[in-house]
């Protein structure tokens, strides 16, 4: 009985192991993608760059940024808005990353 315990233990511990690390690697890939492409104009903490503000980039920690839908945020991420780009080189789980990424943001 008690190495069957054992034996659940390792079987589950391997099987979280397996899942976690793909989502650590999805938050570290949106960290780099975000400090890549977005962080030039939106600043590293997301309240914009001296660049960026002189442009009209918005705030990602404002509430107006917030409350937008994941879609939106996608959509524009995709099509560009305004002054900024469009980033359609982007895959949709690089977007989707962008997306939760920018979430953090919040104030």
């Amino acid at each position: 009985m008690k190495q069957s315990n054992v034996q659940r233990l390792a079987i589950l511990s391997a099987l979280a192991a397996m899942f976690a690390l793909p989502l650590c690697a999805r938050a570290d890939d949106a960290a780099a993608t975000f400090k890549a492409k977005c962080a030039g104009c939106h600043g590293a903490d997301g309240t914009g760059s001296a660049m960026g503000k002189k442009l009209g980039a918005h705030d990602f920690t404002s509430a107006d940024v917030q409350k937008m839908s994941d879609a939106e945020l996608s959509d524009i991420i995709t099509n560009g808005k305004g002054k900024m780009p469009a980033y359609k080189s982007l895959t949709p789980d690089q977007v989707k990353g962008l997306v939760a990424y920018i979430r953090t943001l919040k104030k």
